[in-house]
């Protein structure tokens, strides 16, 4: 029996990976749904060759057609919502950019529907939220993240109160041994230039300011139920070693692989089976070494921000999210230097006054201001 699945950003990094699973296991997984943002084109030629039902662009551009060969094509911010809960999906892979990821993972998890999450600002941002709608519906929260499915992984098998600590292992980015004066000068292309991993612009930029570590903090918080004082990161330039958890009787486990984004997203997709697959193994005498280090905080001051967020909790991490993800366009831009990113973020948390327990609206009413501070404009 195929199981039939929905992708939101079909046409971006972790949408064309999806797809990649999605043609090795033809008779086990179909495609009833394909979301783009706005590549018309691309999105198209994913409809032509899976054939799905819906259709759809979030963020259509100008003179965008309504029709394709095998039926409608939806336009509009509401195509979202309307994908994540079509009846005849069994899984909603979520992989748009952002905080537009919460509306969509809510809305599938309200429906019962198993969510793949690759969107980590849908839970940093509303963390409550998402959890609560799963625990009330019993839908399951798979996360897509290398180093959430690894921690998932370890977790099989063990409750949640037996964990000590949890360990995210960061591959450092382009700029790990980067002194900190050379950061100022640092261009948009330096900084898409991952060493280890191919992904979007503005995830690769957070890997490169290790925002993206930070946002996983907050995103382990809540998929693994633990404080962000049980969580640590280190740096591990191979990205072998996903991630480890550390248990209440002193035992570690980790789960380890080469880094490729479609073991994660294949074992999201078949959870909890594991199916053989045609990827790279891990060779352990070719890797020959494996290093950790602890991160640099004042040359990277994205992870104090971070951990500031997590810990106050409430619409902080929305203003952390949303301010970052702004002030990395700019960045993209040319309009601000890379460490600029830092310091726009840390205004406007600065300048925010935290909601403790805020409902959708209050999260999207947040979102907006923290996006208008850090472009200068509030």
């Amino acid at each position: 029996m195929q199981k039939r699945i929905a992708i939101l950003g079909s046409t971006g990094s972790i949408g064309r990976q999806v797809l990649d699973v999605v043609d090795q296991f033809p008779d086990r997984l179909a495609v009833v749904a394909l979301v783009a943002r706005s590549d018309m084109d691309q999105l198209l030629a994913q409809a032509r060759r899976y054939q799905p039902r819906f259709v759809a662009l979030s963020e259509p551009p100008a003179g965008a057609p309504r029709r394709w060969d095998g039926g409608p094509i939806r336009l509009g911010a509401d195509v979202l919502a309307e994908a994540a809960t079509l009846p005849e999906a069994d899984l909603v892979v979520i992989a748009v950019v952002g905080t537009a990821g919460l509306p969509p993972a809510l809305a599938a998890l309200n429906a019962g529907k198993d969510v793949a999450l690759a969107t980590k600002e849908a839970l940093v941002v509303g963390g409550h939220l998402l959890t609560a709608a799963a625990a009330r519906t019993g839908a399951r929260l798979l996360p897509i993240d290398s180093e959430h499915s690894a921690i998932f992984q370890c977790l099989q098998g063990s409750r949640r109160e037996e964990i000590e600590k949890i360990t995210l292992t960061a591959s450092g980015g382009p700029f790990v041994d980067a002194p900190a004066e050379a950061l100022a000068r640092v261009t948009p292309a330096d900084a898409l230039c991952h060493p280890t991993w191919r992904m979007g612009p503005k995830i690769t930029v957070d890997s490169a300011t290790l925002m993206n570590k930070g946002l996983e903090v907050i995103e382990a918080r809540w998929l693994f139920g633990v404080l962000s004082s049980q969580i640590e990161i280190v740096i591990h330039r191979q990205s072998i070693v996903h991630s480890f958890v550390q248990f209440q009787d002193g035992s570690v486990l980790a789960q380890l692989s080469p880094p490729d984004m479609r073991l994660p997203i294949q074992y999201a997709l078949f959870y909890p089976e594991r199916v053989r697959n045609w990827l790279p193994r891990l060779d352990l005498v070719k890797a020959e070494v494996l290093t950790f280090e602890a991160p640099d905080t004042e040359r990277f001051p994205t992870l104090k921000l971070a951990y500031r967020a997590a810990t106050a909790g409430g619409s902080l991490p929305t203003v952390l999210s949303a301010a970052n993800e702004e002030a990395v366009h700019l960045f993209l831009q040319g309009h601000i230097r890379f460490t600029d990113i830092a310091v726009r973020v840390a205004r406007a948390m600065d300048r925010h006054t935290v909601i403790a327990v805020p409902d959708f609206e209050e999260i999207l009413q947040v979102d907006a201001w923290a996006r208008r501070t850090a472009r200068g404009e509030d």
